[in-house]
């Protein structure tokens, strides 16, 4: 990886032997090592032990669980906050697992609509739920810095499976909850 990083900078008229460049190919290639070691990451034994049987039958939220990842299509970030709820169907999850899972997602090359989808599935696969619901807000370097350039644009996906998709008012209460000002 890093003969190739050395050759990229070349290309782009640089001089990999240059005092601030000497040890970049190395930085690089561990910051692209940590920023897509979710790869590494099986979501199942992540949540492996981590399911326990309650009768608790309300909704269920965390929000604002922060995330950056890599768009696929530039390798470059995307950042934003996600929030997870699902109603529990006999079994609940360790609330740490839901950012644990974001990670894991994010940590690899991704669009943002596959992300909100593979954190929807995981949760209704192996946590059984009633229903779940995943929105992910982000904000894109690549429509940022590069193409169209709009600086303060950002992107909101969804993914609503169960009774989130086929109730209207479990959507809106899991809606309205995360359009909540944060209490702390």
């Amino acid at each position: 990886m890093q003969n190739s990083i050395r050759f990229i900078l070349q290309a782009l008229g640089e001089d990999p032997d240059r005092q601030g460049l000497k040890d970049t190919p190395k930085r690089v290639e561990k910051s692209l090592r940590f920023l897509t070691s979710g790869y590494g990451v099986d979501p199942d034994a992540l949540i492996g032990k981590a399911l326990f049987d309650e009768s608790y039958d309300e909704m269920v939220l965390v929000k604002d669980i922060e995330f950056y990842s890599l768009c696929e299509h530039h390798m470059l970030p995307f950042f934003g906050k996600c929030h997870i709820a699902y109603i529990p169907n006999g079994k609940i999850v360790g609330l740490s697992k839901l950012p644990r899972l974001v990670e894991a997602f994010a940590r690899r090359l991704q669009v943002q609509e596959r992300l909100t989808t593979q954190l929807a599935e995981i949760i209704i696969n192996r946590v059984q739920p009633k229903g779940v619901g995943v929105v992910m807000e982000a904000r894109h370097l690549c429509m940022c810095m590069r193409g169209v350039q709009k600086e303060n644009s950002y992107a909101v996906t969804s993914a609503m499976l169960g009774s989130f998709k086929t109730d209207q008012r479990t959507r809106m209460e899991f809606l309205n909850l995360i359009a909540l000002k944060k209490p702390l």
